[in-house]
Order: C-alpha cells, then sequence, then structure tokens
C-alpha cells in the first residue's frame, strides 16, 4: 500500500478528528469565554459558535468522504 492509497482516507480522517475538536473548542468557548476578548480576535463566544460550525461541517465532511470511499474501494 503507497501513500497515494492513503491520501483520501488521512483526508478523511484528518478532517473528522479536527472537526470533533474544533466542536467541542467551540462549545467550550461559548459556555465559559462570554463577553470577553480572546486574543484580539473577538468575543469568545462569537468565535466559539464559528467553531461549532466549521467543526461540524468538517465532521460531516469527513464522514461523507469516509462513506465514499467504503463504497469506492
Amino acid at each position: 500500500m503507497t501513500f497515494k492509497d492513503l491520501f483520501w482516507p488521512l483526508i478523511a480522517f484528518t478532517s473528522y478528528i479536527l472537526g470533533g475538536l474544533l466542536t467541542f473548542g467551540g462549545a467550550g468557548l461559548i459556555l465559559f469565554m462570554k463577553g470577553q476578548d480572546l486574543w484580539g480576535w473577538g468575543e469568545g463566544h462569537a468565535i466559539g459558535y464559528l467553531f461549532v460550525c466549521v467543526g461540524l461541517l468538517m465532521t460531516i465532511l469527513g464522514v461523507l468522504i469516509m462513506r465514499i470511499l467504503r463504497n469506492r474501494i
């Protein structure tokens, strides 16, 4: 098995794991950083909402890629 064979599974798994981390990290920001500035990026809960949305999208993308690869390979 070569790197070429593992490219898409690695992309899918990385997207899935990173999406989960962003989702739970965003939930933590929403709960604990309400009204506080986050390193000059904006309020913590606003960044948390962004992380939750992007994390869910990345998780869904990872699952879809895994499902496609399972049916194709």
